[in-house]
């Protein structure tokens, strides 16, 4: 595939160059000057280009330009770095459960300010293997969830099948997918973390545009904290989040718990300490 390019257009030698987008029109504007290097475009096959270039026609420049950003990372994995996508996708491609499947502890807060009483809808953002989102179905909640990885969200049907109960689950990347109808609970562990902070409001924004009124907001992000070390299977594709960050966007909101916890961990084989913060904030109008 060829990249067309003037002499007045700025060569981009890596993806980490390309910025993230505001809007589609900034998006355009910005590619309407910039091309990528022909050696970023050498390990893409004809099939692999034209598909993007059909996704180009079908779903917009800025989706299509998202997927080949997702194409690059795929390439680079030869050369040692790795999606949230593929290293979930190898660590869920198993029988057993990365995860587990007990629930978070969080979930029982969850059970205690909005109980199942009536039909109460919840999402499930970033639902990993499914042990959250089976929870949730497993006690009641109409439960909607989605994840990046392909692996987690199989096996989350499939846990789902095998408790014999419904959820709505599927693939969806959450820096791309924003909410379009309202959940009484918006629930995520262990996926905020991969937010950039130029994306952050937005998102929140959106988020807490479709919480229906006395609903909640149940999120849960690792922290940077200067005494603790990184992690040794931590991800460069991680984003610094600083203690106190995550509870700012819930100022107007009433907070109905929060906390820093500092845990011990042995997902790498190794053992190493982690800091989240956890919220449940309430939408009061």
């Amino acid at each position: 595939m060829v990249c067309p390019k003037t002499a007045e257009r700025t060569i981009v030698r890596s993806m980490e160059e390309v910025p993230l987008f505001a809007t589609e029109d900034e998006e355009r504007q910005w590619w309407a000057t910039h091309d990528l290097a022909p050696e970023l475009w050498e390990d893409v096959t004809e099939e692999q280009g034209a598909l993007l270039d059909r996704l180009a026609v079908e779903t917009g420049a800025q989706k299509a330009l998202r997927r080949i950003r997702n194409s690059f990372v795929l390439i680079e994995k030869s050369q040692g770095a790795f999606s949230p996508m593929n290293q979930y996708d190898e660590k869920y491609n198993q029988e057993t459960y990365y995860w587990g499947i007990k629930p978070s502890p969080i979930c029982f807060e969850v059970l205690k300010m909005i109980p199942p009483e009536r039909t109460i809808r919840l999402i499930d953002i970033g639902c990993g293997e499914g042990r959250n989102t089976v929870f949730f179905a497993r006690n009641g909640y109409v439960v909607t969830a989605f994840d990046l990885s392909l692996k987690g969200v199989e096996k989350t049907k499939r846990l789902a099948e095998k408790v014999a109960v419904d959820v709505n689950v599927f693939q969806a990347d959450i820096n791309e997918y924003r909410l379009s109808e309202e959940f009484d609970i918006l629930f995520s562990t262990g996926v905020l973390h991969y937010v950039p902070p130029t994306l952050r409001a937005e998102i929140f924004e959106n988020y807490k545009q479709y919480t229906t009124s006395q609903g909640l907001n149940v999120f849960s992000v690792f922290v940077k904290k200067p005494f603790i070390a990184r992690a040794p299977d931590g991800e460069t594709t991680a984003q610094k989040w600083i203690s106190g960050e995550l509870f700012t966007h819930y100022h107007d909101w009433r907070i109905e718990y929060c906390t820093e916890e500092i845990f011990d961990c042995m997902s790498s084989g190794a053992p190493h300490q982690h800091a989240v913060n956890r919220v449940i904030a309430r939408k009061v109008v």
